[in-house]
């Protein structure tokens, strides 16, 4: 008897072998995290042409508002008087990108009534306007107290917020008003892993009210839309895909945990049983 037990034994390890190895792969496909899609951007270009050609969105310059701080420098030839004229009005908390200390924003704020004061040529009307248009008036004013002044004039808190799955979420001050959605995300280190890139957020304030649009990087169609170039405000939200949801859901850990132990007890349940 004891012979026969002994093969009865060795006959059923191959069953044992065979439950194990199921309930393990039954276990890996229902708690695996699939591979990650829609990583690629652009996917509509095709790989196989050696050049494509998209229609890129009219650039349409941006007008100064309300409370905006502009930049304004003004070169003559006499430099006592230059140095009067660049010096700047006020002085307003800068944002810098995460890490970096917080700088101070230097210029001339536009005011409720949408003006800005500058030395010897006072008070001017800017809301409204375009940097390039509010340059050509100072100029004009410049030349009737100085020779062939040069004046330049910009944004100096063109700020574009990045949230969500990037590397780097922050407000950043862009160098130029020239700005697109892919100058913001690259600033902001690119979208992780985990970044949703067929559904990215876009949050404007046009004329007290919000817009929201939503960006496909997957497709070139981006470079198309009205929205590509960034204006100064702008908010852009970069969603997490289903595997970051799943990997901070505390109730699928929990689920987890619970169906490892069943598992492990019903291994060791089948490894006692004799067939």
């Amino acid at each position: 008897m004891i012979v026969t037990n002994e093969k009865r034994t060795d006959a059923t390890q191959p069953r044992y072998r065979s439950l194990y190895w199921l309930l393990l792969l039954v276990s890996f496909g229902m708690f695996a995290c699939s591979t990650p899609k829609n990583i690629t951007y652009f996917k509509d270009l095709s790989d196989t042409l050696p050049n494509a050609a998209v229609t890129q969105a009219i650039y349409k310059t941006p007008s100064i508002q309300v409370d905006d701080i502009l930049q304004v420098t003004i070169q003559t030839l006499d430099p006592n008087a230059t140095a009067m004229l660049n010096q700047q009005g006020q002085t307003q908390p800068g944002l810098a990108p995460a890490g970096t200390p917080v700088t101070n924003i230097n210029g001339y704020l536009v005011d409720k009534d949408g003006n800005i004061s500058l030395p010897m040529i006072g008070k001017m009307m800017v809301k409204g306007k375009s940097t390039d248009a509010v340059r050509d008036e100072i100029q004009a004013k410049a030349a009737t107290f100085y020779k062939d002044p040069v004046v330049n004039v910009r944004f100096a808190n063109f700020k574009v917020t990045v949230l969500g799955e990037v590397t780097k979420p922050s407000s950043y001050i862009m160098p130029n008003e020239k700005v697109t959605l892919m100058d913001a995300l690259g600033m902001a280190g690119d979208l992780t892993i985990y970044g949703k890139r067929e559904n990215v957020l876009l949050i404007r304030e046009n004329d007290g009210r919000k817009e929201f649009v939503r960006f496909n990087l997957n497709n070139s169609n981006l470079f198309t839309s009205p929205y590509y170039y960034l204006r100064q405000g702008d908010v852009i939200y970069v969603e997490p895909n289903k595997n970051k949801v799943a990997s901070t859901d505390m109730q699928q850990v929990k689920r987890i945990s619970i169906m490892a132990s069943v598992l492990s007890l019903l291994i060791v349940v089948a490894s006692r049983i004799n067939f």
